[in-house]
């Protein structure tokens, strides 16, 4: 079952219609206070709250895995792999499947948005102020009439965190 949420920050932005060109539009996501968006073309699906089977010494960011009609996918804690303050309550947390080049990924999400067409919409470069690991994993900022839209990189977010990261270590 998949289920859209529409978010207060994109209430002013025009959804994607019949004639949008499809490489501006972004699937978008809530995690902490921060708004971000994926190109939607590398969105598989979104759904509410999976069951998940944790996996001992896996990365902190990694949550564990879900049962997705048969397919083993990683469901990985955007708070964590982006370095936001907070906790992802496993049991309330939205999915938000990409694809990449080594299968879907689950990104744990707290509420999901609108997908948003941003066609006309200028994309400025990641603000210095961002903190690592956020600012090496966000492409570009949308300005919305109410918060700033961070465009995420999927295969950069997917990809292990460095040799200094707390791989391995509980939570």
């Amino acid at each position: 079952m998949t289920e859209t949420m529409t978010s207060p920050a994109a209430e002013n932005i025009e959804l994607a219609g019949p004639e949008t060109p499809i490489e501006r539009l972004l699937a978008t996501f809530i995690v902490g206070d921060t708004h971000f968006g994926v190109d939607a073309l590398q969105v598989q699906e979104v759904l509410r709250h999976q069951p998940m089977t944790t996996v001992p010494l896996a990365p902190a960011d990694i949550r564990g895995l879900i049962n997705l009609r048969g397919q083993v996918v990683t469901a990985m804690d955007l708070r964590r792999r982006l370095d936001i303050s907070g906790d992802t309550d496993p049991t309330e947390a939205m999915n938000v499947v990409v694809r990449t080049d080594d299968g879907p990924i689950s990104f744990l999400v707290d509420a999901i948005g609108d997908v948003l067409d941003t066609s006309g919409r200028e994309l400025h470069p990641a603000p210095e102020t961002l903190r690592e690991p956020l600012r090496s994993l966000v492409t570009g900022v949308h300005q919305l009439d109410e918060d700033l839209l961070l465009v995420l990189d999927v295969k950069a977010t997917c990809r292990p965190a460095g040799r200094g990261s707390d791989q391995g270590q509980p939570t």
